[in-house]
């Protein structure tokens, strides 16, 4: 936790005030500090925020070429199923559940590169996973990246206000950092070059990946289905791009006490099971939090997880050596007493 305590860079309006109690910032606010931020011009160590920006902008002239040039309906089905399901499943799989979370473990690094690489790469591993941690640790509390509480817009902009690496670490908190990224195969710099660039990524490795996961992922769907199909399925990624800085927000009720009994078990933060989230990327978000180191959240029958179908493919196929599967302690511990509890209430009422 003390690590947790200073891993991220505070806003300049802070985390919390001098009571403790969670500071709101006004959208203004907000906004000066997302453009300070991503800066380049001010200091080289903003490249990180303004790189993931920079990506999501470039994505989007893919959606107006698709729009105004190749619209028809069988490529809009096409890159809805990608943006919501595919995109929104593999970010499960791989930036929360791996690159966070540690719940399942690669045999080798070619299966790890290639679940890495299974769809257009939109999002940097250090900007969401470091500060996930975090989140758990502080769920709806102040230091919660992006805590609901504080509105949409904090958590629509946390990705550059309030989830980037604390810029001054010392070197032994900077190697244990270092460590929470280790198993996800990104580069790290070395601390002298952390004390010059902000961020544990290389910047130009960080941008070769991108370049070459684009251009591979373009010359497939060109292949395919021409340029009419390729600019369908990158402006699809721009949307889940976009999308998904939004789900947090959602996913904890939008600030407001939306848990539902026999539906959301946890009760030490305000996360809900959501249907759609849950459906289309597995993400059960109030299960993920009675159990993040699960590989599978979906635990009730009708709780599709097709982030946990992939996982559990890959073991069976021998890519996936160790996974985590909570489902017979979420019945155990949550989903059974519950139900008894509701059986031996309706006996009472039926007696008297």
């Amino acid at each position: 936790m003390q690590l947790l305590d200073n891993i991220l860079e505070p806003p300049s309006y802070g985390w919390m005030d001098k009571q403790g109690d969670l500071i709101k910032p006004t959208p203004k606010q907000i906004l000066k500090e997302f453009f300070s931020r991503i800066n380049i011009f001010n200091t080289r160590k903003n490249w990180l925020p303004f790189f993931n920006w920079f990506t999501v902008l470039c994505l989007f002239p893919f959606l107006l070429l698709f729009i105004f040039n190749y619209f028809n309906w069988y490529l809009f089905a096409a890159a809805f199923v990608y943006s919501m399901i595919i995109m929104g499943t593999h970010g499960t799989i791989w930036h929360h559940r791996y690159c966070t979370h540690g719940a399942y473990k690669f045999r080798n690094k070619f299966w790890r590169f290639f679940t890495q690489n299974l769809t257009i790469k939109a999002i940097p591993e250090e900007i969401y996973a470091l500060s996930h941690h975090v989140h758990h640790a502080k769920s709806d509390q102040p230091g919660d990246p992006y805590n609901a509480n504080a509105g949409f817009l904090y958590c629509f902009l946390a990705d550059v206000n309030h989830q980037p690496i604390n810029r001054n670490l010392s070197e032994i908190e900077y190697g244990k950092a270092v460590n929470l990224m280790r198993h996800t195969g990104v580069k790290a710099n070395t601390y002298r070059q952390y004390q010059q660039w902000g961020s544990i990524a290389s910047p130009l490795t960080t941008f070769l990946e991108t370049f070459l996961n684009w251009a591979f992922w373009y010359a497939v769907f060109y292949i395919i289905g021409g340029h009419g199909l390729a600019c369908a399925l990158f402006g699809g990624a721009f949307v889940w791009a976009v999308g998904v800085r939004t789900f947090n927000y959602e996913g904890h009720g939008k600030g407001e006490d939306k848990r539902t009994d026999g539906v959301d078990y946890n009760r030490e933060d305000m996360s809900i099971n959501q249907i759609w989230p849950g459906i289309v990327a597995g993400e059960w978000h109030n299960n993920h939090h009675l159990y993040p180191k699960s590989a599978r959240s979906g635990f009730k029958p009708h709780q599709l997880d097709f982030a946990w179908y992939y996982i559990k493919f890959m073991s069976l196929i021998g890519a996936v050596t160790y996974y985590r599967d909570s489902k017979k302690q979420f019945l155990k511990e949550h989903h059974h007493p519950y139900l008894n509890s509701k059986k031996q209430s309706n006996t009472t009422r039926t007696s008297v």
